[in-house]
């Protein structure tokens, strides 16, 4: 009860709060929209002085497309509220390499929202940029996640508040399940999942009070899976065995700050100011001055001059950014609407400047009908151009099905994919409605299928049968997408099917995935099999004018804000409370992975 009313509270703080905010965003915008010496309204770049240190910190949340227009806005309700895109990262990165202003990078980690596959991408970027321009890269924090630490060890030199943490006691999956509820309100969530899809397990949230041993196993291998790469990635950087790592987080040997130092996970324990005055001294600062730090955020709109072909000769390479929930129709704030996205591979397909299309998947699917429309619009780009996919965090179900008709996937080790499977859920809320609430219901019809979706009745057994047979004609028509596109047969298609969730890396082993590697991988493929050298990258679909979308995302947003203020931690449970409510939304043939999935 004392959780309840901690949601209860929190959501109705944010709904008195955002009638407040909106006005006050208002003033802002309009004051931001007459100040013409905004950089991002006037279009003037940003200024970085000489000997500055890129300040790099992740606490806004991190998408893979980023808005170049974006307010700066960091007080309040709107601090961390932003967001950043992985392609700003990157550009960031690539472009602090070859900026002679930009000394090196102070990796600054709190908290950090972004998922493992991007989180590679990242590191992986940071571990080219300390290559190849010979710059430093010093990590700090007060205290790491399992997830910062593994960004921050990819810098120079790791360091930890005396005081602070270093989490490290091996990756745990946990999932809501809510039959106890649903029987105690008299509701039977009716979930049909396609034939021999016994890893297809969403439902099983609605359906059963713990994991089946299908879902079971197939968490045990993919936690396995991510353990590993995340152990290699740590020992190669670290220079500690495997072996050992894993060793630490069994018999949790990181107990306090020196802990990590002994252990040679961390190289120091120091203070804040310490960190900035070292980097001083790598800079060749004196310690009496200031040092410059360059905004990370606002270094996006830094220019920095980039040598080769002329901007207008060079080849165009569309990336088509597909990211959230597969929906019919137009779709809304983060979900792939299955009409802006197929006319924006249509755009790239028709535009006779683009040589080649990368898809940029970050999706767990949806509906399977708008999975098939999109992946239609796929199917016919790639018989006139090359068509790469980079999967992001997640590719998985009806983001695999989208994907699957490229001629090249590129995948994360860490990206979540395949479960290569469909269901169906329908609630019967007539117990619920009658028991509970004391309605009954009534009525004609003139055919005797006519209310076979209502939810106030069970599925007769012929109603379960014909729709049983419809997902598994779907999961059929899936299969054999998935066979065309890979070169695979569907028997092939089907033993790694039946709903299974993969990494990227046994997804590769598998044949689901060609190769691996991040955006920037599949561009360059991309370019080279469309015969070009240095691309040009466009960005499609075409972005909502910024303050439209900001009035859009403002009550979202703030309602997160307003949660997370007051329920820290807990603010899992309220994300996984929704998950119930959205399974009345779902109609149609869902192509959507098994469970929401949150490593920590």
């Amino acid at each position: 009860m004392r959780q309840f009313l901690k949601f209860t509270l929190a959501s109705m703080l944010g709904t008195l709060l955002i009638g407040g905010v909106l006005i006050l965003i208002f003033i802002v915008a309009l004051t931001a929209s007459l100040a013409s010496s905004l950089s991002f309204q006037s279009g003037k770049p940003t200024t970085v002085k000489d000997h500055s240190v890129l300040h790099m910190t992740l606490e806004q949340e991190v998408v893979d497309r980023g808005r170049s227009d974006e307010l700066m806005l960091d007080f309040g309700p709107f601090k961390g509220m932003g967001r950043l895109g992985l392609d700003q990262i990157l550009d960031n990165l690539e472009k602090a390499k070859r900026d002679d202003r930009v000394k090196g990078i102070y990796l600054d980690l709190g908290m950090m929202n972004m998922g493992m596959g991007a989180m590679k991408e990242v590191r992986d970027k940071l571990i080219e940029f300390r290559e190849e321009s010979g710059k430093p890269v010093v990590a700090y924090a007060d205290w790491y996640t399992q997830g910062t630490y593994y960004l921050a060890s990819a810098a120079d030199e790791v360091y930890l508040q005396p005081q602070g943490d270093l989490d490290f006691r091996g990756l745990r999956s946990e999932y809501m399940f809510f039959k106890g509820m649903f029987d105690k309100l008299d509701i039977d969530i009716q979930f049909i999942r396609g034939s021999n899809n016994q890893f297809k397990s969403f439902g099983e949230a609605f359906t059963e009070e713990g994991m089946s041993e299908a879902n079971r196993e197939q968490n045990r291998v993919l936690l396995g899976s991510l353990w590993r790469t995340y152990l290699t990635a740590i020992s190669e950087a670290r220079q500690v065995d495997t072996a050992q790592l894993d060793a630490i987080a069994e018999e949790m040997r990181i107990q306090k700050a020196g802990d990590a130092v002994t252990l040679g996970l961390v190289d120091g324990v120091k203070y804040r100011d310490e960190v900035l005055d070292l980097m001083k001294e790598r800079m060749g600062v004196d310690t009496d001055d200031d040092l410059e730090l360059a905004s990370f955020s606002k270094y996006t709109r830094a220019v920095v001059r980039k040598d080769g072909t002329a901007e207008g000769e060079r080849g165009k390479v569309a990336v088509v950014f597909a990211q959230g929930d597969i929906v019919d129709g137009d779709g809304g704030d983060d979900m792939i609407g299955s009409h802006p996205l197929s006319a924006a591979i249509r755009e790239a397909r028709e535009d006779s400047t683009i040589k080649a299309i990368v898809l940029r998947v970050n999706s767990p699917g949806g509906s399977g009908l708008a999975s098939d429309v999109i992946w239609r619009e796929v199917d016919l780009a790639r018989q006139v151009k090359p068509v790469v996919v980079s999967m992001g965090d997640l590719a998985a179900s009806g983001g695999y099905y989208i994907s699957c008709a490229a001629h090249k996937i590129y995948a994360e080790p860490t990206t979540i994919t395949g479960s290569i499977g469909v269901f169906g859920i329908i609630p019967n809320m007539q117990g619920f409605f009658k028991n509970k609430l004391g309605i009954t219901f009534d009525g004609e019809k003139t055919n005797t299928y006519a209310d076979m979706m209502t939810t106030s009745r069970p599925l007769t057994a012929d109603e379960k049968d014909m729709i049983q047979g419809y997902i598994d004609r779907f999961y059929d028509t899936f299969k054999q997408r998935v066979a065309d596109g890979r070169g695979m047969s569907v028997e092939a298609v089907d033993a790694v099917g039946q709903g299974r969730v993969w990494t990227g890396t046994d997804a590769k082993a598998r044949g689901l995935v060609d190769e691996l590697g991040g955006l920037e991988d599949a561009i360059a493929a991309a370019a080279d099999m469309a015969g070009i050298g240095d691309p040009k990258v466009v960005k499609l679909p075409e972005q909502k004018e910024f303050f439209q979308q900001l009035m859009e995302e403002l009550n979202t947003q703030t309602r997160t804000w307003v949660a997370s203020e007051w329920l820290g931690e807990d603010v899992e449970l309220l994300k996984d409370l929704q998950l119930a409510r959205r399974a009345k939304d779902m109609t149609g043939v869902q192509a959507r992975m098994p469970y929401v999935l949150r490593v920590h």
